[in-house]
């Protein structure tokens, strides 16, 4: 397998899962790896894998969803889910590798329609998540694919190619804020989702604690959880009166 180019896994992967895949970072998504699996066992769910997902707290609720199918079907392979989500070429190449040989061990050579398992769902994933071109011309327009002509150098009204350079800057430069901005949105829903589940963890920590002091118990362990969950680290400190409003929810 190590012989195998990145463009012949791609082939692979695009022609048995219907897709367009053309870096080998957009399977950090998580969203292919789960569906090469489907093709094997027929019954992983779909639904609830985001064949499109553009935001890593989407990347890793897929992940999530494959980590499952291993525990399932006892597959003794560690998914390095911190990594692959990061969509870094050598990460998601290395762990693609090892699909391709688990699924030509495994793959029972039955008909798959990757389309109808997916029921349509759309798959435009982002071919990467790092940050964005630093293009000073039409072409970072087209390389992050939002916002420009094609081809970036049609020129308007008849005028020549060079007199519309700079609008093509000026929009390239527009594509960039929206694409930050759609970046800055997908952070600030993973912030709200992860605090949601450790808000979640405090309260149920805080009830375990009540109950292990009426019935007499230490509670360390718990005590330990709780430690980190209110632990700072050096330049960053909870805001004066956070701690009071933080008293005034506890339940």
């Amino acid at each position: 397998m190590a012989g195998v180019s990145r463009s012949d896994l791609l082939a692979w992967l695009n022609e048995l899962l219907q897709l367009n895949y053309t870096k080998i970072e957009q399977c950090g998504t998580g969203g292919a790896y789960c569906q090469v699996l489907d093709s094997i066992y027929g019954d992983v769910p779909m639904t609830k894998v985001k064949m499109n997902a553009k935001h890593e707290y989407e990347f890793v609720a897929n992940f999530k969803v494959m980590q499952n199918i291993f525990k399932a079907k006892k597959i003794d392979k560690p998914i390095p889910i911190e990594k692959l989500v990061k969509c870094k070429m050598q990460d998601n190449l290395e762990f693609l590798q090892w699909i391709k040989r688990f699924w030509d061990s495994n793959y029972g050579g039955q008909g798959y329609d990757a389309v109808a398992r997916r029921r349509g769902a759309p798959t435009d994933t982002p071919a990467t998540i790092a940050p964005l071109s630093n293009s000073r011309t039409g072409g970072a327009s087209a390389g992050l694919g939002i916002g420009g002509r094609a081809g970036g150098k049609t020129p308007i009204g008849g005028h020549r190619a060079g007199s519309a350079q700079p609008n093509e800057a000026i929009q390239a430069l527009q594509a960039q804020i929206r694409e930050m901005s759609t970046h800055m949105e997908g952070l600030e829903k993973e912030r709200d989702f992860y605090f949601a589940k450790l808000r979640d963890i405090e309260i149920l920590v805080q009830q375990q604690l009540e109950t292990s002091e009426l019935e007499g118990s230490q509670g360390d362990t718990l005590k330990e959880i709780q430690k980190i969950l209110y632990s700072t680290e050096d330049g960053f400190e909870v805001p004066d009166g956070a701690a009071a409003v933080d008293e005034e929810e506890t339940f």
